[in-house]
C-alpha cells in the first residue's frame, strides 16, 4: 500500500512554503528510496503573468525545483537527515521534452541514487499525460 502525505504533511518534511512550495501532495514514497508527488498549475500561478502572458508556460526551473522538492521528501523523510534542508549541488543531463502550461497535472517521480555521507544523486523525471516533459539528475547536499 502506497504511503502518501497531505500539503500539511509535507510541510513538516521539507521547509519550503507558499509561493514556493512546487507539491500538492506525495502519492507514494519510501524514505531515503523514492518519492512520487502531484503538482497541478492553474492559471492562478503567480509566474504566468510574465511567463508569458500570450502564451503561459510553466518555467522549466520550476519543475527542476517541483522535482528537487521530491527528491527532498524521499532523503529528508530518512531518520538521519530529518529537520535538515537538502540544497542543490549539481543538476546534469536536463532535457526539457514539452511544456506545462495552465491546467496541466505533473506527476514527479525521483528516485535517490547514490548518497555519501550529505551528499547525493536523484534520478528524476516529470511527466504529464504520460508524457517526459522534464528529467535530469539531481544532485544534493545535505545542510544543519
Amino acid at each position: 500500500m502506497a504511503n502518501s502525505l497531505t500539503t500539511t504533511e509535507i510541510m513538516k518534511i521539507i521547509p519550503h512554503r507558499h509561493p514556493f512550495l512546487l507539491i500538492d501532495k506525495v502519492e507514494d514514497y519510501e524514505p531515503g528510496q523514492y518519492a512520487v508527488a502531484i503538482k497541478n498549475f492553474t492559471y492562478d500561478e503567480y509566474f504566468f503573468r510574465g511567463h508569458f502572458p500570450e502564451y503561459p508556460i510553466v518555467p522549466g526551473v520550476l519543475t527542476v525545483e517541483a522535482l528537487a522538492q521530491t527528491g527532498a521528501v524521499a532523503i529528508l523523510s530518512q531518520e538521519e537527515f530529518k529537520g535538515k534542508i537538502a540544497v542543490f549541488a549539481g543538476i546534469d543531463n536536463c532535457k526539457f521534452k514539452r511544456a506545462i502550461v495552465p491546467g496541466d497535472t505533473v506527476r514527479l517521480e525521483t528516485k535517490i541514487t547514490a548518497v555519501r555521507g550529505p551528499v547525493g544523486v536523484g534520478e528524476a523525471v516529470a511527466t504529464v499525460d504520460g508524457k517526459v516533459a522534464v528529467q535530469a539528475t539531481l544532485k544534493f547536499a545535505i545542510m544543519q
